[in-house]
């Protein structure tokens, strides 16, 4: 368990490079912008096909570097079997006492992985349970007062997002962080057109494109989002 960390933005993923496949630009961006960002990966990702414990983590390892993520740590979850539980709850909930986002960013509500839908009922129940008082949730409560959520690779459908965020200027620190992941997105993959990593920059064109720009990443809010200068809709 690493030390408290006061994180300007805390992206929460089911696994190891779900971050980075979804919003590894905004990452990337913030990072530039000199804002704190935390990535909390729920669980480690295996087994799968080409992956293990080790490996995976040597990836991970890789990608938060390029990235260089101000921290990051895993909860150990159950991969596969992601479930929003007590025990569950209040282990997110630490952690965002811990490192006091001021946004927390995870997966959309609706997707065909059944971690990721679990991710995002889970991080909604851990932020409210991170502001009781008279609980066994180790820290001081808090109310982290926004949340954002990102859409994953395994979404087939293309739902309107509440905003659109410019990457241009870092799609390539982006997709060198989702090609960290050798075992999951290169191993056993297609090694023609479309490959996965294709995949990844048409989606970010086309969510470019929307907006006028060259590559982007789509974003999710339950809630009304505020704005405080007109010159950032110019």
């Amino acid at each position: 368990m690493s030390e408290a960390i006061d994180l300007d933005i805390l992206v929460v993923s089911a696994h190891p490079d779900d971050a980075e496949l979804s919003v590894g630009g905004l990452i990337a961006a913030s990072r530039l912008q000199g804002l704190k960002v935390g990535v909390l990966d729920l669980t480690d990702g295996e087994p799968t096909p080409y992956g293990s414990l080790e490996i995976r983590a040597r990836e991970t390892a890789v990608a938060t570097s390029i990235l260089n993520l101000s921290w990051r740590e895993n909860l150990g979850l159950k991969n596969r079997n992601l479930r929003d539980t007590d025990e569950a709850r209040l282990a997110v909930a630490s952690v965002f006492r811990r490192t006091r986002p001021k946004l927390i960013l995870s997966h959309y509500w609706e997707d065909a992985h059944p971690d990721h839908v679990a991710a995002s009922v889970l991080v909604d129940a851990g932020r409210f349970w991170s502001k009781l008082s008279k609980s066994d949730i180790p820290g001081e409560r808090y109310h982290p007062p926004k949340i954002l959520y990102y859409l994953s690779i395994h979404m087939r459908n293309q739902p309107k997002p509440s905003f659109v965020f410019d990457i241009s200027n870092v799609i390539d620190q982006k997709l060198a962080s989702v090609r960290a992941y050798e075992s999951q997105v290169i191993q056993g993959r297609p090694t023609e057109y479309p490959t996965v990593i294709d995949d990844v920059k048409d989606r970010a064109r086309y969510w470019g494109w929307t907006i006028g720009t060259t590559y982007a990443e789509p974003l999710f809010s339950k809630e009304e989002i505020g704005i405080r200068d007109i010159k950032h809709l110019i």
